[in-house]
């Protein structure tokens, strides 16, 4: 169920000098404001993505390295505020300069196949570090390249795209749709399918802005007799395994559950399970307060009013929230209920209340410790990214942070749909972990019949 890699590099990687792509042609010289949904702090990082490509003996006379590098200067053309800066204003309000400097891009060449890197091409690679090289001095928040991209030709003729953004800039739905148009005009497309829309002013906050929801993922919770056991955690002391769900995971998971608690999404069960072991395994004071926070997407949702081609981020976290005894006491189906009870909490008026509370407090961060996160990129788009070369074998989030997690999915060789789930965690809490997922995941006669809504 569980997966770590953690041997040495095993193959030679040679890079060359990282350079800039500047977009194809002349475009504005302006700047430009984030929305007050971008530019808050808990935001303000780079994400990972990596997609694994095999060989295709179509494109065999075609180099991956120069048709995405030409066609990245095309697309970015039309995403021009991608090759900026950011800038920060008054009450740190972030705005990107488009000056045109271009975003990095690093060429490679690795001395293995695909077919050797086995499971490695999962999350959490181990070899992301030389897949996507930290160029110094390119990491930062403000006036850095917004973009870094590395194409690591493989010896069977495949090559590996990864690629880190500032998360200010986009969400993963927006990084999407940057991917898509890079491969539009990888294959001779004249412009991207879905032409960008930049219009942040749609999440701006109000004038006045006024806070009506209360927005647990930002707001302190005043407890007694905490002993601060999630505050152990130490950063640089971390083992970060994949978790995989298969269809016998999946079954042992929701046969626990009442058929009282309704239907029933698989990432709503997947969550919840992490959650509720990942607590357990802290061994969490019992009156300390914990949450999860799932991002939800306010894409093509009704009444949301945010139009295709919209790259920026759209989405909010509404949090479950208790006290951790409450949790770990509980069955699984106290957990999912609560997860419900957030996402219910979803709408409009929640969007344009946490809006508001940035400018009010000052863009605050999401509150830390007893806060997991955790995002549904398993229909994100990542697996059908094509440049030319055809669908990855693998695409979808690099890594997990300390506190974070996504659920991604890929197909094994059973041709099975497996849900991977990464984690990062202590030594000691990690294998406290697992030992409560393998006893809830463990097949037992069902309680009730859960419908699924995938």
């Amino acid at each position: 169920m569980a997966s770590s890699v953690s041997s040495p590099l095993p193959f030679a990687i040679k890079r060359r000098e990282p350079e800039f792509i500047r977009p194809a042609n002349p475009t504005p010289r302006e700047v430009k404001q984030l929305s007050d949904i971008d530019d808050q702090e808990g935001l303000r990082f780079h994400v990972s993505v990596i997609m694994f490509y095999p060989n295709n003996p179509i494109m065999k006379e075609k180099d991956p390295v120069k048709v995405i590098k030409e066609a990245l200067g095309k697309a970015l053309v039309y995403y021009y505020p991608f090759a900026g800066r950011l800038i920060e204003g008054d009450n740190r309000k972030l705005m990107v300069e488009c000056t045109g400097k271009g975003v990095l891009f690093i060429e490679a060449d690795a001395d293995t196949t695909l077919e050797n890197l086995g499971d490695a091409i999962l999350p959490m690679c181990p070899y992301l570090e030389e897949l996507l090289y930290d160029v110094p001095g390119s990491g930062g928040i403000l006036d850095s390249p917004l973009i870094l991209i590395q194409v690591t030709r493989l010896r069977c003729g495949g090559f590996i795209f990864s690629m880190r953004a500032n998360h200010t800039m986009c969400d993963a739905p927006g990084m999407i749709q940057f991917l898509n148009a890079i491969g539009n005009m990888a294959q001779g497309l004249p412009r991207p399918s879905l032409l960008p829309i930049w219009q942040r002013e749609l999440l701006n906050a109000r004038n006045p802005p006024r806070i009506t929801h209360m927005h647990y993922e930002y707001e302190e919770v005043i407890n007694t007799n905490i002993q601060g056991t999630l505050m152990a955690m130490v950063k640089n002391n971390l083992v970060h395994p994949s978790f995989f769900f298969g269809p016998k995971e999946i079954r042992a998971l929701r046969n626990k559950l009442p058929t009282s608690l309704g239907d029933c999404t698989t990432f709503e069960v997947l969550a919840a399970c992490v959650w509720r072991c990942r607590t357990i395994a802290f061994a969490v004071d019992p009156d300390e307060v914990v949450r999860l926070s799932c991002f939800i997407n306010m894409r093509g949702k009704r009444g949301f009013g945010v139009p295709s081609g919209y790259y920026g981020n759209a989405f909010a976290c509404p949090s479950s929230i208790t006290k951790a005894g409450m949790l770990c006491t509980n069955p699984l189906e106290y957990a999912i209920s609560l997860l419900k009870k957030a996402k219910m909490e979803m709408s409009i008026e929640y969007v344009k209340s946490v809006a508001d509370l940035m400018v009010i407090k000052g863009r605050p961060s999401f509150k830390q410790p007893g806060n997991y996160f955790v995002s549904d990129l398993r229909r994100a788009g990542f697996e059908e990214i094509d440049f030319g070369w055809g669908k990855p074998v693998y695409g979808g989030g690099a890594k997990a942070i300390f506190n974070m997690s996504f659920c991604g999915q890929f197909r094994n060789s059973k041709g099975e749909e497996v849900n991977v789930i990464p984690i990062c965690l202590p030594p000691s809490v990690m294998a406290r972990f697992e030992q409560e997922l393998s006893r809830m995941t463990k097949e037992e006669k069902p309680v009730g019949n859960i419908k699924s809504m995938l």
